[in-house]
């Protein structure tokens, strides 16, 4: 697979690495990654509306 060929794009990236935003670049919909020692999580990141956030798609 090629680079342009993957769905998720790395957007944002704070504290060495521990937090990081990603995108389905297909939906526009956003994802919130923490990362701890050798555990971490994912998670759709909510606007304050409650609702996902959705960027424009990516190319």
């Amino acid at each position: 697979m090629m680079a342009k060929d993957k769905r998720f794009e790395k957007i944002y990236s704070q504290s060495m690495g521990s937090i990081e935003i990603w995108v389905d670049k297909e939906t526009g919909v956003q994802y919130l990654y923490r990362q701890s020692g050798y555990s971490g999580g994912l998670t759709v990141l909510l606007g304050k509306d409650g609702k996902p956030v959705i960027s424009p798609k990516l190319d």
